[in-house]
């Protein structure tokens, strides 16, 4: 006896997940070829960039520094006598002259010594004229042998000894009246006076060195004193020979104010210490643009290359054989040409070899670049900076 078996049915196996995986992938990769394959065909998008221009011009040879504005002179104004203050006669900050009236000191004591002294002097007249006149008389008895020569002679010696008597007491009333001269202090420059120290009825002592009244900087004209390295030295001397050297001196008060002077001091030696040599350039300042002790960016001009060829600094990039430059040919596409370049100023570098004048050369946006890339040039975004900063030339 059979049993009875229930007929099978065949069901289809559902796919691995790792299969459905593998085809999705290679849908993506055969789409991705087909993407690309189209775009090819359209070519690469163009990099932004901004260029500049290489030119001839004279570019000058410039040593930057530090400086201090230094006065010509200045005075420290005291009293050269003992007496005490009446009058003041300028106000702090005031612009003085040589020989203006500063401070006026009591007289009364000066005159009344300069009376005294005026007073001996009429003594010693009178004494003098009397010896002359004794003297006279006795030596006309002298003649008639009516006195010993003793006699006469000590009555010559009164003669001589009022006359000195008389040199004596002219000399005390000249110094009285210088005395009495002293009274009235005046400016001994022409300047800016300063803050004043003493006032009306202080004591001054002379020439104290703690009783200062004011002190007077002379602003117009003015000095710069600046050190530079012992290095440029060479180039000050040729400098100095060809004739003189400008000097422009830059404060850092808002906005800027530039004065443009002359080399005049070169000290006589190098600070062994810092190997800098200190120099000084004189100023007219007549506008007042620059102001004791204050620090300033000093331009000193050594000379000129004339005639240069020149290209902006932000165009020249450096690579494993030397300086380089990305030049923009005629079908807005870049040509990398190694460059021979000199030094570097105001922003611009000196081409040595490798370009020529009118040459248009990338200045910013050279990271993205390879030879034979397209380029667009984009203007520069208001306020923008980094290399596309650079000055183009025309």
């Amino acid at each position: 006896m059979h049993r009875f078996q229930p007929a099978r049915l065949s069901v289809p196996r559902p796919p691995r997940a790792g299969a459905v995986v593998l085809a999705a992938l290679a849908g993506v990769l055969l789409a991705a070829g087909c993407s690309r394959s189209g775009n090819g065909a359209a070519g690469a998008p163009s990099v932004p960039v901004q260029v500049g221009r290489v030119v001839r011009r004279t570019l000058p040879l410039q040593q930057f520094a530090i400086g201090t504005v230094q006065t010509l002179r200045a005075v420290t104004v005291k009293s050269q006598v003992d007496g005490v203050i009446a009058a003041i006669h300028f106000r702090e900050g005031d612009d003085v002259k040589t020989g203006d009236l500063l401070v006026t000191l009591d007289r009364r004591p000066f005159e009344n010594a300069l009376r005294m002294a005026r007073a001996d002097l009429a003594n010693a007249h009178a004494q003098a004229g009397n010896a002359q006149v004794e003297a006279e008389r006795y030596q006309r008895l002298d003649q008639q042998q009516a006195i010993s020569k003793e006699q006469l002679a000590q009555l010559l010696t009164d003669v001589e000894t009022t006359r000195a008597l008389v040199q004596s007491k002219e000399a005390a009333v000249a110094n009285a009246e210088l005395q009495l001269s002293y009274a009235e202090i005046r400016a001994p420059i022409g300047g800016r006076t300063g803050q004043l120290l003493l006032h009306e009825g202080a004591l001054v002592k002379a020439n104290d060195a703690g009783t200062a009244l004011v002190t007077i900087n002379q602003l117009a004209p003015i000095a710069v004193g600046y050190a530079v390295p012992e290095g440029v030295l060479a180039a000050l001397r040729a400098a100095r020979a060809a004739g003189p050297v400008t000097v422009q001196a830059t404060s850092h008060a808002t906005p800027p104010r530039t004065a443009t002077g002359e080399l005049k001091f070169v000290d006589n030696a190098v600070d062994p210490a810092t190997g800098m040599i200190l120099l000084k350039a004189d100023f007219a300042n007549t506008d007042h643009a620059l102001w004791p002790g204050e620090s300033v960016d000093v331009e000193t001009l050594l000379g000129a290359d004339a005639d240069a060829l020149l290209v902006p600094a932000a165009a020249v990039q450096t690579g494993q054989g030397g300086s380089q430059v990305y030049v923009v040919k005629a079908d807005q596409t870049v040509d990398l040409r190694p460059v021979t370049i000199g030094r570097t100023a105001e922003g611009f570098t000196i081409i040595r070899d490798g370009l020529a004048e009118g040459d248009t050369v990338v200045t910013d946006g050279q990271l993205r670049l390879v030879p034979g890339a397209r380029i667009e040039v984009k203007p520069l975004e208001a306020g923008g900076g980094g290399g596309g900063g650079v000055p183009m030339f025309n």
